[in-house]
């Protein structure tokens, strides 16, 4: 079932952050950017919590999680064990809610709109699993020109 897929990605890809996150040999490093990179680390660390928190916490799963998406990229010298305290509390949220989801449902329509339209959750679920993989490749990559 793609249910069970995506909650073994998203999971998967979620500790695969963790690990990079750790890899910051400077953890003021989270927070610097180079050249024209506008973005730090921790912010994208900070953005995807926020959204994944955000799509699949409050609107599948009903947590009541409010987002403050500027505050996501706004946020400075949160501590590196913070960081990484939300991510660990989101990736069984995250494959909970994935992993009960049935296949029907993962064709029905996303609650909210998402890209400007009406989509399905499974469309809504493979876009957000994507975004976190971009912006891990852009961590990784930020970190090896900052150390």
């Amino acid at each position: 079932m793609l249910n069970n897929v995506l909650a073994t990605i998203y999971e998967r890809d979620l500790r695969r952050l963790v690990d990079e996150i750790n890899l910051f040999n400077s953890e003021d490093n989270l927070w610097k950017t180079a050249g024209n990179i506008e973005n730090s680390a921790g912010n994208l660390v900070l953005h995807l919590n926020g959204g994944l928190n955000h799509f699949i916490g409050a609107t599948l799963a009903d947590t009541g999680y409010v987002r403050n998406r500027e505050q996501e990229f706004t946020s400075r010298d949160v501590p590196r064990n913070e960081i990484i305290s939300r991510l660990q509390e989101l990736i069984p949220l995250v494959t909970k809610t994935l992993n009960g989801l049935s296949s029907e449902s993962l064709e029905t329509e996303f609650p909210v709109m998402f890209d400007n339209a009406k989509n399905s959750k499974s469309y809504v679920l493979v876009q957000l699993l994507a975004h976190l993989n971009y912006h891990l490749g852009q961590i990784n990559y930020l970190r090896r020109i900052l150390e």
